[in-house]
This record gives structure tokens, C-alpha cells and sequence, in this order.
């Protein structure tokens, strides 16, 4: 699964981070990596418990909560987080695998969630800063994804991925994972697809048409099968 998502911030959203983050302070960005992962990781991080870091979270997972495609494309139980990142002077993230669990804190409960979706959204326009590419290593091929600021991506987590060094400018993005009601891939997809359709049988025809009612009724019949809770 990849899937772009524009615009996931609005105008006044997006630019409020981006001022936000241009005058945070920034930490040493291994301290959220795993042991193999942190032997490739140059990059910066705001704290996770920061005021900041807290904050704009908030704001992103807000905004996850009202975007449609987001919801009908991860079906999330559980998201973590947001963490937020910076790459400039040359830094970046070799190729690696995020760890499968990880635990989070909502409050004061610690839990733990299991890594199906990755998601990076972007701060920065990508004429404002060189290199500093996602890239998906998949099947033997790389992909690589530069968006404009305010736009996001979804991935698989199984995949491995990494980002090019930055030569010039600053790269700043907000990660973070998501645990969905349907662990296996190729179900999410389907799901996803078949959502697709009904969403636009819908706009056509009306929310009464029978086929809307009988493809809606094998959606959630699905659903009911797939989900685990």
C-alpha cells in the first residue's frame, strides 16, 4: 500500500507548525531508533514529552481524524504519537525496518501497539531544501517521494525505507504509526478498494440506490469478518 494524501493540514494548520517548528529546540533524533536502526539514523527530533512535540501532535491527529481517506485506507485501532524530525548539513536515514511493536504513552497508561501503516507528513516544500527523499525499497525497486508541505504518505511498515542525505535547506516532517483493525495487507487493500466504489456509487446514484445498499451491506460484512478489536 502507498498512498498519497494532499493536504491533510489546513492553511492556517500547516502554517502554524512550520513557524512552530522553525524555532524548536531539537534533540539527537536516535533516541526513538532501535539498535540496528540507529547505527544508519543522523537526523533531529523533537523530545517526545516537549511541550511542542505534544502540541502539534495534537493538531495532526486531528486533522487524521476528519480525512476520509485516511480512515477508509488504515482503518486505525490504534495511532501513535506523532514524532516530528529534521534533516539538514547532510543528514540522513539509511535503510531499515521500523520495530513491528512499539509502546506508547496516551496519559498516564503506557500500552503497546503493533506497526501496520507508516505515515510521513511534510513541513517543507521540496524547492526549499535538496535530497531528503523518502524512499521505498520494495520488491528489488526504490521509489522516491518528495511532497508539498502539508501533504502526507502512507506505507506499509513491512517494507523497508530510508532518506536521502539533505545537501541543502532543511527537511521537516512529522512520522508516526498506525495499528489497523485488519493486520494483513492485501485485506486492507481490498477493503480500501471496495470502499472506493461504493463512495462513488454513492456520489452517482444516491445513498438508497439498492446496488449502494447491497455493496455497503458487503463492506461491513467484511468488516465484521476482518477486524479484530
Amino acid at each position: 500500500m502507498l498512498v498519497h494524501i494532499p493536504g491533510l493540514l489546513t492553511p492556517d494548520e500547516l502554517a502554524y507548525c512550520q513557524a512552530t517548528l522553525k524555532n524548536a529546540q531539537w534533540d539527537d533524533g536516535r533516541e526513538t531508533a532501535g539498535q540496528q536502526s540507529a547505527k544508519v539514523k543522523n537526523n533531529q527530533q523533537l523530545p517526545r514529552d516537549s511541550k511542542v512535540c505534544l502540541e502539534l501532535g495534537q493538531i495532526v491527529l486531528r486533522a487524521l481524524g476528519r480525512n476520509a481517506v485516511f480512515n477508509s485506507a488504515v482503518l486505525p485501532y490504534r495511532v501513535s504519537p506523532p514524532l516530528f524530525n529534521r534533516y539538514e548539513n547532510g543528514m540522513s536515514f539509511g535503510a531499515h525496518v521500523d520495530n513491528a511493536i512499539r509502546g506508547i504513552w496516551a496519559g498516564n497508561t503506557h500500552t503497546r501497539i503493533r506497526t501496520d501503516v507508516s505515515s510521513t507528513l511534510f513541513f517543507s516544500n521540496p524547492d526549499e531544501y535538496d535530497g531528503g527523499e523518502l524512499i521505498i525499497h520494495s520488491n528489488g525497486h526504490e521509489q522516491a517521494i518528495k511532497l508539498p508541505a502539508g501533504d502526507m504518505v502512507l506505507y506499509s511498515t513491512t517494507v523497508l525505507h530510508s532518506v536521502t542525505p539533505v545537501t541543502r535547506g532543511n527537511r521537516l516532517a512529522a512520522f508516526f504509526w498506525s495499528q489497523s483493525m485488519i493486520a494483513e495487507e492485501s485485506r486492507r487493500q481490498i477493503m480500501f478498494d471496495l470502499d472506493i466504489q461504493v463512495t462513488s456509487l454513492r456520489d452517482r446514484l444516491g445513498d438508497c440506490d439498492p446496488s449502494v445498499l447491497s455493496l455497503t451491506n458487503i463492506y461491513h460484512n467484511m468488516m465484521r469478518q476482518w477486524c479484530i478489536l
